[in-house]
């Protein structure tokens, strides 16, 4: 009602307090100047003046005025409250978006640090180790066919050792033979003897060991006639030592080529066991390396992921941020403006409690 009433004088007031009215004195001319820069300073003194005029009690008005600036005063409160619980919105609000970036800046260095650190070292280290891996297959089978080739030529080698030392064999056998048939040998008989000496030598010149031995057999036969019969058994001793010799060497070749055979055997078997280790270490490792790539693709979708939930973090921060200064803006122009009401009012109501004014509304009651 009071509300109703102060809306219905603001219209009805148009009787207005003349401020330069020489019954005011100069600070109450100041005082009234101010009071009518407010609606409310300047609407109480009117009311005041049309209550006064009309016959109303000033107990009575300064009553309606009092509840009046209780009001303003009631709704300022209203409005500090509003303003606080605001506030405290606002700070829970800062704390939960600026703890929530902080956690998401952590999250988001993690996953940076895992990418550079982790996981781009981790895929240089594995295509390293593949490559090496590859290069230790290529030297393996390359080391197998290089065994390969030499054993066959070792073994040819030996093939043609073992006809060589078995051609002298038989070539001193037949001589052997045929000194041991003869009492008083022909001289074709001779030149046989000496025949197969050609052929041994030949047989076995690519054995150094073995020349000493033909060599003076060549000569024992070139010199001797054979009719001395020590002469001739000194002959049949010499060819049996060389036989003894060539024999023994072909055992000996034998022996190293079965030697040989089984190495070699073993080292294809350590070749192959190792290159299967190799082709087994390749397989883990692409499943690694393929670990790994996906690895990184789910970490940069993950930084992607953080950046854009920390640029929304950030917007919300901002938005509420620029939403509080705006409701702080409001709130301090409206403050403001109540004060300066609730001011004038009280100004006001000093005022109208003053003598000089009960004077001045006689004054203007007389000149009416």
């Amino acid at each position: 009602m009071l509300k109703l009433t102060l809306c219905v004088l603001l219209v009805l007031g148009v009787t207005a307090i003349n401020v330069q009215s020489s019954i005011w004195t100069s600070r109450d001319q100041k005082a009234l100047a101010e009071i009518h820069t407010s609606g409310w300073g300047k609407f109480i003194l009117n009311y005041a003046e049309l209550h006064m005029q009309t016959g109303g009690i000033l107990s009575e008005l300064n009553s309606e005025i009092e509840k009046l600036v209780g009001e303003l005063e009631e709704e300022l409160a209203g409005v500090h409250h509003e303003f606080n619980r605001r506030t405290d919105v606002h700070n829970r609000e800062v704390a939960r978006l600026e703890q929530e970036i902080q956690d998401k800046e952590r999250e988001l260095f993690n996953a940076h640090d895992f990418y550079d650190n982790v996981l781009i070292p981790q895929r240089d280290r594995f295509a390293a180790q593949l490559e090496q891996l590859q290069e230790n297959i290529a030297h393996n089978r390359q080391t197998l066919e290089q065994a390969t080739v030499q054993r066959a030529n070792d073994h040819e080698t030996f093939e043609a050792q073992v006809a060589e030392h078995n051609d002298a064999i038989g070539a001193i056998d037949e001589c052997l033979q045929l000194l041991s048939t003869i009492a008083t040998p022909s001289l074709a008989q001779i030149k046989q003897v000496q025949k197969n000496l050609s052929k041994i030598q030949n047989s076995l010149k690519k054995h150094n060991q073995f020349q000493i031995f033909v060599k003076v057999l060549l000569e024992i036969t070139v010199e001797s006639n054979f009719a001395d019969q020590g002469a001739l058994r000194d002959i049949i001793v010499a060819f049996n030592n060389l036989r003894v010799e060539l024999v023994d060497s072909l055992n000996q070749i034998t022996a190293d080529e079965a030697e040989a055979v089984a190495d070699f055997n073993a080292q294809v078997i350590q070749l192959n066991q190792e290159h299967a280790e190799f082709q087994r270490a390749v397989v883990v490792k692409n499943a690694e390396i393929e670990a790994n790539a996906t690895k990184i693709e789910q970490t940069l979708d993950l930084i992607d992921e953080l950046d854009a939930d920390l640029a929304t973090l950030n917007g919300q921060l901002q938005a509420e941020n620029d939403d509080y200064a705006f409701a702080t803006d409001v709130y301090n122009a409206t403050v403001a403006e109540y004060n300066k009401e609730i001011n004038a009012a009280n100004q006001a109501l000093e005022l109208l409690n003053q003598p000089r004014f009960q004077d001045y509304v006689k004054s203007q009651l007389r000149g009416a």
